[in-house]
């Protein structure tokens, strides 16, 4: 089975890593949604570590990079969103969390 032009944004996305940290967005569970609109357009619903993250315009920024980078995407709409906030011991994944130290 060929994979959908949304695994291959999600596959694209998980390269993006945050700077601060050096650890992969999609792995800290900081990519909340993801979705691909008829005319190709990728949605993205994203969060920060922070509300006062210093590097999130630049992290916005890489996820849009990434998602068009992959063939067949038209562009990516990603938004910042606060819910639910953010919470490495719920949404990050268990190599995230020992790499933060969270045990």
């Amino acid at each position: 089975m060929e994979e959908s032009l949304k695994d291959k944004v999600w596959k694209e996305v998980a390269t993006v890593d945050d700077p601060e940290i050096g650890i992969g967005l999609t792995e800290l569970g900081l990519i909340y949604e993801l979705d691909i609109d008829d005319a190709s357009v990728a949605h993205i619903k994203m969060t920060l570590t922070s509300m006062g993250c210093p590097v999130g315009p630049q992290m916005k920024a890489a996820v849009h990079a990434a998602a068009t980078r992959v063939e067949g995407v038209k562009d990516a709409e990603v938004e910042i969103v606060w819910t639910p906030a953010w919470d490495p011991r719920e949404m990050a994944t268990e190599e995230a969390q020992m790499q933060l130290g969270i045990f």
